[in-house]
């Protein structure tokens, strides 16, 4: 029982200690307000900037999926092809294992959705100029798939041209992954740039309290008592640097809410701007504190060493 008391009471005396020294360190950034405001706000920028751009990327591909909806195959057919013709090759088609389901679009059709959209331009020229179309909606949403029954489909008779309806959603995907890339990159360069921000600053405040590391080891303490303090003053500047990014990105994203809105509406969509959810804001706090820790963990690693009682 003596032994499960004193265990027990060395536990609480280890807890109360960090907890002292946690708060001690969260003190001494609060007695500086100016200058910790500056480091907690640099941080907080280079966190926010590659979230932003992660989180807008991420409205973006979720707008054009949204307004796009999955690959099309148009069959602009030549214009000897008869209504016969037309309807035959819809039924071969339709049979075909690579396509889903298979549209009509008749020269009659095709000029009155023009009309609707264009006016009526093409009366002029006193017979209808457009062909019959078919529009193949492909059964596998792979592209090199597609892209090897388009130049199937290309290669029939019937077919004048075949193209892709998505080919402007593809360059679009193409440049969102361009864009993702360069923001990973820029996740990491500012990553580097924090452990440096900190570094320095735990450097600075090494240097502040030189003469109390060194008292401090000639009466014997240890490294990892010395090191704890500017460990947790780390902890502090990535805590508090993740939740002026997490403010920031939620403020920029609010904004954009009301513009969002209003452009969705105009293509009849019930997009919802994706923001800062509960385990996106806990990874950016978590990245944040890390970043924090490295830092000073390599900064007091760095200069502990070179600091030693005369």
């Amino acid at each position: 029982m003596k032994r499960t008391s004193s265990k027990s009471s060395q536990g609480n005396v280890w807890i109360s200690y960090q907890l002292y020294v946690l708060l001690s360190s969260l003190g001494n950034i609060v007695r500086n307000p100016l200058p910790s405001l500056m480091m907690v706000g640099v941080i907080g920028i280079a966190l926010a900037l590659p979230t932003g751009l992660y989180l807008l990327l991420e409205n973006v591909q979720n707008i054009s999926s949204d307004w796009g909806g999955a690959a099309q195959i148009s069959l602009f057919l030549r214009h000897d092809v008869d209504e016969k013709k037309v309807d035959e090759l819809a039924d071969r088609l339709y049979q075909h294992p690579d396509i889903s389901n298979v549209r009509v679009i008749t020269p009659a059709d095709a000029l009155k959705e023009y009309q609707t959209f264009s006016g009526d331009a093409l009366k002029t020229l006193g017979e209808n100029p457009l062909p019959a179309v078919l529009v193949v909606q492909p059964a596998a949403n792979d592209n090199t798939i597609n892209q090897i029954l388009l130049e199937k489909l290309q290669e029939l008779v019937e077919v004048e041209i075949a193209q892709f309806d998505m080919l402007w959603a593809k360059r679009l995907f193409a440049m969102v992954e361009i864009v993702r890339r360069g923001t990973l990159i820029l996740a990491i360069l500012l990553s580097l740039a924090v452990l440096l921000i900190v570094g320095n600053t735990i450097r600075l405040s090494i240097q502040n309290r030189r003469d109390e590391i060194e008292i401090n080891k000639l009466v014997g303490a240890t490294d990892a008592f010395i090191r704890r303090p500017f460990l947790y003053t780390g902890f502090w500047y990535g805590l508090l640097g993740g939740l002026i990014a997490w403010l920031l990105v939620s403020l920029s994203l609010w904004s954009l809410q009301d513009p969002v809105r209003k452009l969705t509406v105009l293509y009849y969509s019930n997009f919802e701007l994706i923001t800062l959810g509960i385990l996106p804001s806990l990874t950016l706090l978590t990245i944040g504190i890390l970043l924090g820790l490295i830092g000073a963990w390599l900064s007091v690693s760095r200069h502990l060493r070179d600091i030693q009682p005369r």
